[in-house]
């Protein structure tokens, strides 16, 4: 319980002793610093009208009742109750709550999530689209696991459907050795595949179309050549995804991918015709009406002539999911062009009576500022693009940046650190911005600030390891006020984190507790202070290492050893 509950709740009894009001919801607020006080509340304010008093009266009547109570009050402006806490009321607080793994509890206890991320395709290169599916799904398997819940984690391979036949038509027509094909020659006959489909479909013809459709028949087919190309496909793809994926610091214990719920989809598709759930077409496809859950656009579950869809495939991954691993609630981490599909996936789930807890952990966009000074959505054809690039291109910027000195491990370190909290430095609802000159700087908002102050804190007790600390019962604790109000929130950004994935909230509280580090102890001496207040503060050094590196922890940041 924080410090103010307590006061919380005798105020709400004093107001009903006073003025016969039960119901009355009572806020506190943190105040800036050059305002006398911690916390203010408007409750005074508030009662004003129902309870016929100036709220200044109120507030001093709320006050003298309260005058016992071991906190500092006084009435600022038309009737806020300021409220001061005591250094050491803060600090008994923090050693209150304290424990080894402080900020984690167990609401999710007995509960099994599912994490999926970052969803890569087989036969394209690691691309920067991939980044955000991969930071904030590992993110949210870490928050629900400090949450109590266990997580299953699963990169759900894009290894079927229409890409598999832009694949095997063009590699066929490429010329390229099956030995000798590579994962990027791979994406560029992506590429080559979909301009010259474009070009066809301008042209009216579909011979090539065609040719991509009979590939995924074949597939579905279980064709000898098919299954070896996609085998092939698969392998290429699979260790140049795992590097990628190492070097992000993230990784799924399950890599099941589409082809693995295709015959449970199509299944589960003919189970759902024949219960009047689903209906088919004049022209053989079948669809899902979801009229009943306010979307008007039917959803198709299979091709007219057979072929699986998306639709049918994660048709057949869900219900995998539920007869085999019983989860509590999915977490998809997807981009939000495809929150329409995730409405109607869920929808669906719905109608078939799938009673899962889905949420589609949806961001925006990755955008870069484009020769001409305007931000644009980042694209192969104007810069970085593919993860590889981005990370080498990091990884030179940290070595400009920061020194030829640090080792290989923390280069990297500081690298991926920047790139991710880049990433969870706004609301994941909004785009962001890849701006090097920002994301890499020790000052403003990044994440290397975040990491040099933990780096800092570490370095203070490596020159303190010797120090045989004295009692320091009797330190007043005023000068770490600022910081314990911050180390004290700790467990509620935690809890709070696992209801919307507002990863953010996370970074941003990492960022306030770095600063206010920075500057305690620029102003506050630890190692030349004498001996009860050297211990004290040493003290709250490591409870501030603690959390703030168990925060960067949360979205996948490791603290480097120098900086």
């Amino acid at each position: 319980m924080h410090i103010m509950d307590n006061l919380r709740e005798q105020i709400k009894g004093l107001i009903n002793d006073l003025y016969g009001v039960d119901d009355v919801t009572v806020d506190f607020a943190s105040v800036p610093s050059e305002i006398e006080g911690d916390y203010s509340t408007n409750v005074a304010m508030r009662l004003a009208r129902q309870v016929g008093k100036n709220p200044r009266q109120i507030a001093q009547e709320i006050i003298d009742g309260l005058a016992d109570s071991g906190f500092g009050f006084t009435i600022a402006g038309p009737g806020f109750i300021n409220v001061s806490v005591s250094g050491k009321a803060l600090k008994a607080q923090l050693d209150e709550a304290w424990s080894d793994n402080y900020g984690n509890n167990n609401s999710g206890e007995g509960k099994l999530a599912i994490s999926e991320f970052p969803s890569t395709n087989i036969a394209k290169p690691y691309s920067v689209g991939h980044l955000r599916p991969g930071t904030q799904g590992w993110a949210a398997k870490k928050v629900l696991e400090a949450n109590g819940w266990k997580v299953i984690t699963d990169n759900h391979l894009g290894d079927v459907g229409t890409p598999f036949g832009i694949w095997a038509t063009g590699f066929k027509r490429s010329g390229i050795a099956f030995d000798d094909v590579a994962i990027y020659d791979l994406g560029n006959i992506y590429i080559q595949m979909k301009a010259d489909l474009k070009e066809e479909e301008k042209a009216g013809k579909h011979a090539l179309a065609d040719e991509v459709q009979d590939w995924l028949l074949k597939l579905e087919a279980k064709d000898e050549e098919a299954v070896k190309l996609s085998e092939h496909f698969k392998d290429i793809s699979m260790k140049h995804t795992h590097e990628v994926m190492n070097r992000l610091g993230i990784s799924t214990d399950l890599e099941m991918g589409e082809s693995c719920f295709v015959e449970r989809g199509k299944q589960a598709v003919a189970e759902y015709l024949e219960k009047g759930l689903f209906e088919k077409n004049e022209d053989g496809s079948v669809i899902c009406r979801l009229d009943e859950y306010g979307i008007d656009v039917p959803m198709l579950m299979q091709k007219s002539n057979g072929a699986a869809l998306y639709a049918t495939t994660d048709l057949g991954c869900m219900l995998y999911r539920a007869e085999n691993l019983h989860p509590d609630k999915i977490v998809y981490a997807v981009g939000a062009e495809q929150k329409f599909y995730f409405e109607q996936l869920f929808a669906m789930a719905k109608k078939i009576g799938l009673n899962i807890d889905n949420y589609h952990l949806w961001f925006g966009t990755i955008d870069q500022i484009s020769p001409e000074g305007k931000r644009e959505k980042m694209s192969s054809r104007k810069g970085v693009v593919l993860m590889e690039e981005l990370l080498n291109d990091a990884e030179k910027r940290v070595r400009e940046n920061f020194g030829a000195e640090l080792s290989d491990d923390d280069i990297k370190k500081i690298a991926v650190g920047a790139i991710k909290y880049s990433d969870f430095i706004a609301d994941r609802k909004t785009g962001i911005l890849y701006d090097p000159d920002k994301i890499f700087a020790l000052t403003g908002q990044s994440g290397p600030f975040c990491q040099y102050a933990d780096v800092r804190l570490r370095r203070i007790l490596e020159k303190n390891a010797d120090f045989a600390c004295v009692d320091f019962a009797d330190y007043d604790w005023e000068a770490e006020k600022n910081v314990l109000q911050i180390l004290l929130r700790f467990p509620e950004v935690v809890a709070n984190a696992a209801e919307n994935f507002e990863m953010h909230k996370i970074a941003g509280f990492a960022f306030e507790l770095a600063q206010e580090l920075n500057r305690y102890y620029e102003k506050t001496p630890i190692s030349s202070a004498p001996d009860m207040e050297r211990s004290a503060r040493l003290e709250l050094i490591r409870k501030a290492d603690y959390v703030l590196a168990r925060a960067l922890d949360l979205l996948g940041i490791e603290i480097p050893a120098q900086m």
